[in-house]
């Protein structure tokens, strides 16, 4: 070791969706940030995920990024599942009324040249090889580009550094957890025929397939043959996933051309903490689980944008006791809830019984039916349905995601770009409130509930009435006041 030392306010290790989206929002709040990553400079156009769903995007219309992401992308507003659950997604609550079909290497160049313009110091070809931590902050050792060693010292850490992360297991956290599926089989494509459908997917006998289509004229395609079950490394050629996708769809649509096939096998892990002292992980670090649902990337950048206000807080000296706690009893039970979600989906996919397909086919049946349920699986699996623990006796609203209200000063996400509280009050009654660091802003109607949001759009606090008192106590419990 060299013995040079670098300080810094916020270190992010990992540059994949999360930790870009984590350290674009720490910077553009003015919060100086160094982004660690392993690999060298350049986004890969080989990526596993490929959809963002309708909390994701809300979030990032918060940030002002949406509405190119969804210029990228494939909308598609129907999904079907095990061939009786036909689920009308334009009747999501939701400004962003479908999944958006996006391969994650498109997110991350929209979200890297966010960070960048931010004055995020990107550090590339630089492995972390060790972490310690005391009470004023957290020192970090890291292997730089022609292997010279030296460490880098910030007041906090955060570990976005995937399944195999190295600040997981600096800090000295088990990732219990077991594959789920091995010899998962993927592949980027041309299709002779185009499917009849937008999203292609089903099961049959040992089989299963996925196909959705990319912007570009490419199809992704995800398969397994439960009876071709072999080691990662075995070799992988264009005739094994043709035979897989005919084996569950009847035919292979005249595949040719691949770009990237891989072999994979798909786990399903959490860490049990989110927090040690001053450093945190999140996205792959913190959770993997299978790809089915296509949950993987979007769980991650909800847990930036939960965490990131949170640290900004911290970091200016205004987050409440206990602010940064609430990122693990917040998110932990979330990516505990997509891991038997994407599990429970990839099992009924794969039953093999005719017992088994029976009492799947009746579920289908039951969800598809049944409107409350239905409206009830569509809210976990597109995010918009999750919220989070509210002190008792707090008002209904609390902990819940704030919708995207019309207001008298524009849309509510649209006014969060501030990365601020919102304070959305009667018409007339804020001059008496004192709104300290929240962007006042006013009901088109004549609603009497005055509501505080916090900045990654879940409900801090509301009052079907009150007074100047109560929302001054509300802006100082949540450290927004002046």
């Amino acid at each position: 070791m060299n013995g040079t030392q670098t300080q810094d306010t916020v270190i992010v290790v990992g540059s994949g969706p999360t930790g870009l989206l984590l350290a674009g929002d720490l910077a553009v709040a003015g919060v100086p940030v160094t982004l660690l990553e392993k690999r060298p400079h350049g986004i890969s156009n080989l990526s596993r995920a490929l959809v963002l769903h309708a909390r994701t995007l809300e979030q990032l219309d918060a940030r002002g990024l949406a509405d190119e992401l969804e210029a990228m992308g494939r909308p598609l507003d129907r999904l079907r599942l095990f061939a009786r659950l036909d689920v009308d997604l334009g009747k999501l609550p939701s400004r962003y009324n479908h999944v958006l079909v996006l391969p994650q290497y498109e997110v991350e160049r929209v979200l890297e040249r966010r960070a960048i313009a931010a004055g995020v110091d990107f550090r590339y070809e630089s492995e972390v090889t060790g972490l310690t931590q005391d009470a004023d902050g957290v020192t970090l050792e890291v292997r730089g580009p022609g292997g010279e060693s030296s460490t880098r010292r910030a007041a906090y850490a955060v570990g976005a550094d995937g399944l195999h992360s190295p600040v997981r297991k600096a800090i000295g956290l088990p990732f219990p957890g077991k594959s789920a599926i091995r010899s998962l089989v993927l592949a980027d494509v041309k299709l002779a025929e185009k499917p009849a459908s937008v999203l292609t997917v089903n099961a049959a006998g040992d089989a299963f397939a996925f196909i959705a289509p990319f912007a570009d004229g490419y199809y992704r395609v995800i398969g397994w043959n439960r009876a071709h079950d072999v080691p990662d490394s075995e070799p992988l050629d264009l005739e094994e996933v043709k035979e897989i996708t005919r084996l569950a769809l009847g035919r292979d649509y005249g595949m040719h051309d691949a770009r990237w096939m891989s072999r994979f096998h798909s786990d399903e892990r959490q860490a049990p903490a989110y927090r040690v002292g001053r450093v945190f992980l999140a996205g792959d670090a913190a959770h993997v689980h299978t790809p089915a649902g296509g949950q993987g990337m979007n769980t991650g950048l909800q847990d930036a944008v939960n965490l990131s206000w949170k640290l900004v807080a911290a970091v200016n000296g205004r987050a409440p006791e206990g602010l940064l706690d609430t990122y693990q009893s917040e998110r932990h039970p979330i990516g505990k809830a997509v891991l038997r979600s994407s599990g429970g989906i990839v099992r009924l996919a794969m039953v093999k019984r005719p017992w088994s397909r029976a009492g799947r086919a009746v579920l289908a049946s039951f969800i598809g039916a049944a409107r409350p349920v239905r409206d009830k699986v569509m809210g976990k699996l597109t995010g918009i349905g999750y919220s989070y623990p509210a002190p008792k006796g707090a008002h209904r609203l609390a902990g819940h995601r704030a919708p995207d209200i019309a207001l008298k000063e524009g849309r509510l996400y649209e006014v969060l770009r501030g990365g601020e509280f919102v304070l959305i009050v009667p018409e007339g009654t804020d001059a008496e409130y004192g709104a300290g660091r929240a962007v006042v802003t006013h009901w088109t109607s004549g609603r009497r509930t005055t509501v505080l949001v916090r900045p990654d759009g879940y409900v801090a606090w509301a009052a079907d009435e009150a007074d100047a008192g109560a929302v001054r106590a509300a802006l100082g419990e949540w450290g927004a006041a002046a």
